[in-house]
């Protein structure tokens, strides 16, 4: 492997941390983070939508997007940062247009701040693939896919036969899907296997290392003589938190020391909260918010005796890595990458919306001895360093062609 010191990588994502805005899509800064090294200048585009800042003060506004009005273009050592800011109205008329107006919007960033590109990275089919695709088209550079989505969200897109869609992954020159199941349905619309590529999410060791729990709890000012759960996920339906709840309304008539602490933001967090108080876990279950540094989520990892991702759908949950390479077992649903990933010595997974399910894996769980040193050691060949390898082996393949 080779350093592109004299090319310039060009990112285009749905969207990119900020600093009022730390976390979304923070996996693909974390990527960035390593990619950076192996190129002369990184660009990164965020597709973020154009929204006036004062809509940040209502709740009916997406957690996702509340922020976006207050995104503001940066840099840092070679990586600049654009946001593009396309308009994106409530309407289907502007849904549909999305894709288009990005595209424009991409495009008035690169010709404003001239920037020069020789390959081009995009993360998540729509709107950035589509994006990426007409970049690639209109400068004639070479285009890297990555499909992050979840697998229901995946497959209404295949079944879609949108042509917005389709064009995006049929320009791609490779396509990385971070669940292997996959990679087959690509086939199926007619993708060369050559070009599809199975490579799974990862985690920042620096980051996410083991912390001793007791010194971690100390901070977070979290009890030392309790079993502690954590789940770190967006409160959205899809994330599944309410069967979680209802698991440990059972778990908690069979142990009394067990605590569950569940770390995000999103639209499902009044519901969750009704849902604790109809279950009468109000002592058992806290919602301790989002909008975490990292730094802060790796200590809430570490503080856990469990960690447990209770998703309806998933695509390759990079907090699950970040789980393991913090040396703690897994308690989660079989469903998109996961049970790529977790084998027996590393946790349990119950099928989705299973809360019996869910309580048998988690008391168990809790009574298991698990070796830490083995979830330590299959950890490490999912770090950003190894993962950015084989990524940048892809660069190289498609730069030569």
């Amino acid at each position: 492997m080779k350093d592109m010191k004299n090319s310039r990588l060009l990112v285009v994502s749905d969207r990119f941390p900020h600093a009022r805005d730390p976390i979304s899509s923070s996996f693909v800064k974390s990527q960035v983070e390593y990619i950076k090294n192996h190129f002369g200048r990184v660009y990164v585009i965020a597709l973020s939508p154009w929204v006036p800042k004062f809509l940040s003060r209502f709740s009916f506004m997406d957690s996702k997007g509340r922020w976006d009005g207050y995104a503001e273009d940066y840099s840092y050592d070679n990586v600049e940062v654009y946001f593009a800011k396309p308009l994106a109205l409530p309407f289907d008329f502007s849904r549909r247009r999305r894709g288009d107006d990005s595209f424009k919007s991409a495009v008035r960033v690169i010709e404003k701040n001239k920037i020069d590109f020789d390959l081009i990275h995009a993360h998540f089919t729509m709107p950035s693939g589509y994006v990426g695709a007409r970049l690639k088209e209109a400068y004639g550079k070479r285009l890297i896919l990555t499909v992050h989505e979840d697998r229901e969200w995946f497959h209404r897109e295949m079944a879609s036969k949108d042509d917005k869609i389709l064009y995006a992954w049929k320009s791609s020159d490779r396509i990385i899907r971070v669940n292997r199941a996959d990679l087959k349905e690509f086939e199926r619309i007619g993708i060369e296997r050559s070009k599809l590529v199975y490579l799974p999410n990862g985690f920042s060791p620096r980051l996410f290392e083991p912390v001793d729990k007791r010194k971690a709890r100390e901070v977070l000012g979290l009890p030392q003589n309790k079993k502690i759960l954590v789940n770190i996920a967006a409160l959205q339906p899809y994330k599944g938190q309410k069967y979680l709840i209802r698991a440990m309304k059972r778990v908690s008539t069979e142990r009394e020391d067990v605590l569950l602490y569940i770390v995000g933001k999103g639209s499902e967090k009044d519901h969750l909260q009704k849902e604790i108080d109809r279950c009468g876990l109000c002592d058992s279950v806290v919602l301790a918010g989002g909008d975490k540094p990292a730094q802060e989520i790796a200590l809430w990892m570490n503080s856990c005796d469990i960690f447990v991702l209770s998703s309806l759908s998933e695509g390759n949950p990079t907090v699950m890595f970040e789980a393991l390479g913090c040396g703690k077992p897994f308690v989660g649903t079989n469903v998109g990458g996961i049970p790529e990933i977790i084998n027996d010595d590393l946790g349990m997974l119950v099928e989705p919306g299973n809360t019996d399910g869910l309580v048998t894996a988690i008391l168990e769980a809790l009574d298991r001895k698990w070796d830490i040193k083995y979830i330590l050691d299959y950890s490490s060949r999912f770090t950003w360093e190894r993962i950015t390898v084989e990524v940048i082996k892809l660069y190289e393949a498609a730069l030569r062609e």
